[in-house]
């Protein structure tokens, strides 16, 4: 009866250890997915300069349409990571002012999501024909 009391009381500390460093670790892992989208904007900037760079000399005219849809492929990979930033962020702040926030940032950020994939899946669409 008294180890299962010791264990108890041990699980009970385990719980209220984890759930006083949950906020903690939540705040990390929302920096990490921040700083993965960081990192994939920065990356995709440099990734369709420099195809656009070899493209140059070659097409003769500024490939505009290629610099923007090579960029828009990394610029919705990083608004997936930071939607996903925004959800870990409000498991543990679930006011209704943080539900709502995530509400219209999700809704937003879903669109633009939308509209570049659509705008990229028609670019390979013409490209395939051509």
């Amino acid at each position: 009866m008294l180890k299962l009391i010791t264990e108890t009381t041990q699980t009970i500390k385990l719980v209220e250890y984890l759930e006083a460093n949950l906020h903690q670790w939540v705040l990390l892992f929302k920096l990490l997915l921040d700083f993965v989208s960081v990192v994939c904007v920065v990356y995709g900037f440099f990734v369709s300069v420099r195809s656009v760079i070899i493209a140059f000399p070659r097409s003769r005219s500024f490939p505009l349409a290629q610099l923007r849809l090579e960029f828009a492929s990394w610029l919705a990979l990083a608004l997936e990571f930071q939607l996903g930033a925004d959800v870990v962020a409000t498991t543990v702040a679930p006011s209704f002012e943080a539900l709502g926030k995530l509400g219209i940032i999700a809704v937003i950020r879903t669109f633009l999501n939308y509209f570049l994939t659509k705008e990229l899946d028609a670019k390979r669409s013409q490209d395939k024909v051509s």
